[in-house]
């Protein structure tokens, strides 16, 4: 692979001339798996990119995709790269108002739309666009169509897809000759990843980036991964790490079936039988909270799980000192495997090899728990700048709570204050349109200052110990900028100052300053004796009502994993009790630290 040109298209062609009649991807039809041949998926590419240079699409042109992740996000994504032009992925969770920034500031002319209810969102900002192109993945109603203007023109999936076979049978050498002129050097995608000022990042990649991330990763496992192998990929290909997984047939030869209900996902799994699953943190965590809840259900299997799990424990503690585990450890936990494990193993199809995950730090207790039932969990680290990821804990070696050895050309040193900084040509090239935030993090010598806080443990694994950045990454790997969401709620008149809390959670929550002098018109209205205290105001439940209020109106003005699921009011005032810096700035750390039990009460309530 190391030996063909730099790009993603050349991996395409690589990959088809090599596997053309094995499977490639596919997704589930009538609740059974249905895949295409790599010919196929090739051939489907050729089309759809050759429909777009037909549509008018031009070399290093952008085009904005918002779909839902299924085997058409990364047909469209590839043929848009084999176009020469530049794929920017668009969250389907987004509101109007963060479509219309990323369209805009991406300069975006073509957009690919999953479905009616995305294509409703670009009704509503039509007149804030320039997009010239629309072409919809799912059938569009026609009355719906009406309502955009006629300067843009709509193409339905199908449509699309003949342009492109008409194309390829007038000009069989157009899609070659295309790629021979896509250099390593061009850009290939846009990535864009929420700032701490709220205002999304557009991260540039090129192609000889994508490429060096593909080559690390297929170097770093060994060829362990291989045709035989099957990924169930269901992780938002908005995200630089379903994105590149997306990408895995193309390296590996192997399968890829595509799904976007993750909530489902633990039927899908057992019907799908993948052998690799790239997770995220909150995934893992569903499997373990609902085995944990059915072993609790009974006391006998709780005392047989309790037994089992020590025995588990002991066998693999001696594999983690590089000891031989005694004749009675491996009696034991052989016979805890068929007690207990095997069974939790095979309600994810019991073919299952490997955990892939990422996004955020994932419980040692989970990670073990996993391993004991033979779910071997491989942590890895990396961001949206560095391609997905640049450290993975090795497959014959996991140590929990670190996140790996660095990968293929990964170089990594520490500034003066512990901050892990990253060199390799897997990397983005700076932030589209904004110098000033490119020079902050990218040194003139093309180290990536990545925010986050590590150190190496004496095996040479990466432990994250800290971030450095304010960016919040929830359990389900979602990155949220706290900063944009507070000063929203500032801005509502019933809320002083706020924090939001949520990184490696479930769901955001926030801790509520008000005001008395601001509450003291509803005091009548609501019986509230004009001598109480802040601590009574906090507690009352028509001001708890009030700023529930608030946030309902908050909440509406954002992506749904930006929303906040519940909230407490703290019981001081933030501006007159020392919790502001001279500059007005909140002290969130300290503030979460003096509020830690009415944090602890929004994730820990039944």
């Amino acid at each position: 692979m190391q030996d063909i040109k730099h790009t993603i298209c050349d991996i395409l062609i690589y990959q088809t001339n090599r596997s053309a009649k094995l499977n490639s991807i596919g997704d589930i039809q009538n609740k059974k798996v249905a895949l295409m041949s790599f010919s196929q998926y090739k051939n489907t590419i050729e089309y759809l990119s050759l429909a777009l240079s037909g549509l008018g699409l031009k070399s290093q042109k952008k085009v904005c995709i918002l779909s839902n992740t299924r085997k058409e996000w990364n047909f469209f994504d590839l043929a848009i790269m084999c176009a020469g032009a530049v794929s920017v992925p668009i969250y389907p969770s987004y509101t109007e108002d963060e479509v219309q920034y990323i369209i805009n500031h991406s300069d975006a002319e073509f957009l690919i739309v999953e479905n009616e209810l995305q294509f409703k969102k670009i009704i509503e900002i039509q007149n804030e666009i320039s997009i010239k192109t629309i072409i919809c993945i799912d059938y569009i109603e026609l009355e719906l169509k009406k309502k955009i203007k006629q300067e843009i023109e709509i193409v339905q999936y199908d449509d699309c897809l003949n342009i492109g076979v008409k194309q390829s049978q007038t000009n069989p050498d157009q899609f070659a000759h295309t790629i021979e002129n896509i250099s390593p050097d061009s850009l290939a995608t846009i990535v864009y990843t929420s700032g701490t000022t709220g205002e999304p990042k557009g991260a540039m990649i090129k192609h000889k980036a994508l490429f060096q991330v593909l080559y690390n990763v297929k170097k770093f496992t060994h060829s362990s991964i291989n045709s035989s192998d099957r990924f169930l990929t269901y992780l938002p290909l908005s995200h630089v790490l379903g994105r590149l997984e997306s990408f895995f047939p193309l390296i590996f030869g192997c399968e890829a079936v595509y799904t976007s209900d993750m909530k489902k996902l633990l039927e899908i799994i057992p019907l799908t039988k993948p052998t690799l699953l790239v997770a995220v943190p909150r995934v893992l965590e569903k499997i373990y909270e609902k085995a944990m809840k059915s072993i609790k259900a009974n006391e006998i299997k709780h005392s047989v799980f309790k037994w089992a799990n020590t025995a588990a424990n002991n066998y693999f503690n001696c594999i983690a000192q590089d000891k031989t585990p005694k004749t009675t450890t491996i009696i034991q936990y052989q016979l805890a495997k068929k007690a207990v494990f095997e069974k939790v193993y095979n309600l994810f199809g019991g073919k299952i090899r490997y955990f892939i995950s990422g996004g955020a730090p994932l419980s040692p207790t989970i990670i073990e728990f996993l391993r004991n039932c033979n779910l071997t969990v491989l942590e890895g680290y990396g961001l949206t700048e560095t391609v997905a990821p640049c450290f993975l804990n090795p497959l014959n070696k996991q140590v929990p709570g670190t996140v790996g050895h660095p990968m293929g050309d990964v170089q990594v040193k520490f500034a003066f204050d512990g901050e892990i900084l990253i060199k390799t040509e897997g990397l983005f090239c700076g932030y589209y349109k904004n110098e000033d935030a490119t020079q902050e993090v990218l040194t003139d010598d093309g180290w990536f200052h990545t925010g986050d806080i590590g150190e190496f443990t004496s095996q040479g694994f990466l432990r994250i110990t800290d971030r450095k950045k304010d960016i919040i990454i929830t359990s389900g790997g979602k990155n949220v900028a706290p900063q944009k969401i507070e000063n929203m709620l500032k801005l509502r008149p019933h809320i002083s100052q706020c924090v939001i809390i949520g990184d490696q959670k479930k769901y955001l929550t926030a801790l509520i300053s008000i005001e008395k002098i601001e509450l003291q018109k509803y005091f009548k209205e609501f019986e509230i004796d004009s001598e109480c205290n802040i601590k009574d105001l906090s507690n009352h439940p028509s001001i708890i009502s009030l700023v529930q209020k608030e946030i309902d109106a908050v909440n509406q003005d954002l992506a749904s994993f930006e929303t906040i699921k519940k909230f407490k009011i703290v019981p001081v005032e933030m501006g007159v009790d020392n919790y502001l810096t001279p500059s007005l700035k909140i002290k969130k750390k300290r503030v979460i630290e003096d509020f830690s039990q009415l944090v602890d009460s929004m994730y820990n309530s039944h």
